[in-house]
């Protein structure tokens, strides 16, 4: 693409969140704005296709409006800002999800390739156009996926221009991308993104951009990965993650007890399947079933716990993790003395679709916890704040959570009496197994009720078994 001021810009500079209604998406509203590079080796023009690397699944679309600087900007005034902008264009700033991770932060690889922001097709005299009244319409395959304005921004674009300017001389012809709103999204080859501003009867016009396949990637680098955590960022609320847990198997781990599934474990060799320690917090009877999603605790450290123990910590991280069906399982080293997790945090997972959490640490908030109708277990109630003992260090690890050693995806059931660990390949079995027990237990509990001695009669001896088969008949009639 020809750059408006005829020569590429020196540099371009993009926002990271800007739009309220990406904001929720992400879950977090910043304080100040935050941004990173892109090199205008990646700026194309309208018609160009975007190519999605080989070996890559996660191309997003982002559209957005683009700011063309039109003088020198040094040290300016938030209220003088947007006299410093020449022109608005569309823009899309695309990237693959496949690479973040090997340049987290700089998204220089994700976000950087040749040809991964497209702008045009028309500029807009900035002098001509309201700042607070701009529209951002994209489309892609002709569906209208995002719609906003730039009357709510978290960041208008003068104080854009003056916080970057501070440290950073602005000069002619620097690109700066204002912030995506929700609907970004994943595309594919043969897709075509559309991107249009408009200021009433003004418009760029559409930029219009199609996908392609690209080619492979060298091998001499890093190379495309992705995850359900990836998927999820990728898709935005497009996404619909598939289901943890088949239902059909959540209803039978739900239909049993949990003292039973422990005798069941017990007698195939399994006796340390109980998370000791824990009791529900304010519970008002539901079973808890979910897939163990971990996070791991260390003894606090002074000297480290400012790197690991705060911003967006493991804590932090495990609950933005969370998947619907998810139990989030914390490994405090059995230490009862410091909270694990407040109200707010529990609020965060039960939004995101926990099943409920256990953690061998105290909970701060109890009474709060209570009302949320999350599931949780805990060894305590304490109301200090994090760091007293703990350092939150990692997430999706084995841990030991009261004694028993719980893996990222075991199967994880609670009732009043405590909480089981149930290996996934055993689940069918189990829930069969711990039927028919509880189905002689509740034989046993009227032959008892009736007067009857224990003897030979629990556990069910040879000597009462056809009085039990016959019971059978008469309860299945």
């Amino acid at each position: 693409m020809t750059h408006p001021l005829g020569n590429p810009p020196s540099k371009v500079i993009a926002v990271h969140l800007n739009y309220p209604s990406r904001a929720r998406e992400r879950g977090r509203i910043p304080a100040q704005p935050s941004y990173f590079l892109k090199p205008p080796s990646s700026l194309a023009g309208t018609k160009e296709a975007i190519l999605r690397p080989a070996g890559c699944e996660l191309l997003g679309f982002e559209g957005e409006i683009a700011l063309v600087i039109g003088s020198r900007a040094q040290r300016v005034a938030p209220e003088d800002g947007w006299s410093y902008v020449r022109w608005v264009t569309a823009a899309n700033d695309a990237g693959v999800y496949d690479l973040r991770y090997a340049d987290r932060g700089s998204n220089l690889r994700s976000k950087g390739a040749d040809g991964f922001t497209p702008l045009g097709p028309r500029l807009l005299d900035a002098r001509e156009v309201d700042p607070a009244g701009l529209r951002l319409s994209t489309w892609v395959n002709g569906e209208l996926v995002q719609d906003d304005t730039t009357d709510t921004l978290l960041f208008p674009f003068g104080q854009l221009v003056a916080d970057l300017s501070r440290l950073v001389t602005l000069e002619p012809g620097d690109v700066i991308l204002t912030g995506t709103p929700a609907g970004a999204s994943v595309v594919r080859p043969g897709d075509l993104v559309e991107v249009e501003v408009t200021c009433g009867e003004l418009s760029t016009g559409r930029l219009r951009n199609p996908i392609a396949d690209g080619d492979p990637l060298a091998p001499y680098g890093a190379m495309p990965r992705s995850d359900q955590a990836e998927r999820e960022s990728a898709y935005g609320s497009a996404y619909v993650p598939e289901p943890l847990l088949d239902q059909r198997l959540a209803d039978g781990l739900r239909s049993v007890a949990v003292a039973t599934l422990s005798a069941q474990l017990r007698a195939r060799g399994l006796p340390h399947m109980s998370v000791d320690g824990v009791r529900p917090v304010g519970s008002d009877g539901r079973a808890m079933v979910g897939v163990a999603h971990t996070l791991r605790y260390l003894p606090l450290r002074e000297d480290l716990f400012r790197r690991y123990g705060t911003g967006m910590n493991a804590q932090k991280r495990a609950v933005e993790e969370v998947r619907p069906g998810h139990v989030l399982v914390m490994d405090a080293r059995r230490d009862a003395t410091a909270g694990t997790l407040g109200d707010i945090l529990a609020l965060r997972a039960l939004k995101r679709g926990a099943a409920g959490v256990v953690t061998d640490g105290a909970v701060r908030d109890a009474a709060a916890l209570a009302d949320l109708g999350l599931p949780v277990y805990a060894a305590g109630a304490h109301p200090s704040v994090l760091g007293r003992r703990h350092v939150p260090w990692d997430t999706g690890v084995p841990i030991a959570c009261g004694g028993a050693l719980v893996q990222p995806g075991d199967l994880i059931v609670g009732d009043v009496d405590g909480v089981v660990v149930v290996p996934p390949d055993l689940a069918e079995e189990l829930i069969v197994d711990c039927r028919e027990q509880e189905r002689q237990e509740r034989f046993i509990t009227e032959q008892v009720r009736a007067g009857e001695s224990v003897d030979g009669l629990y556990p069910l001896g040879p000597a009462r078994r056809d009085a039990y088969e016959n019971w059978c008949k008469g309860e299945t009639q």
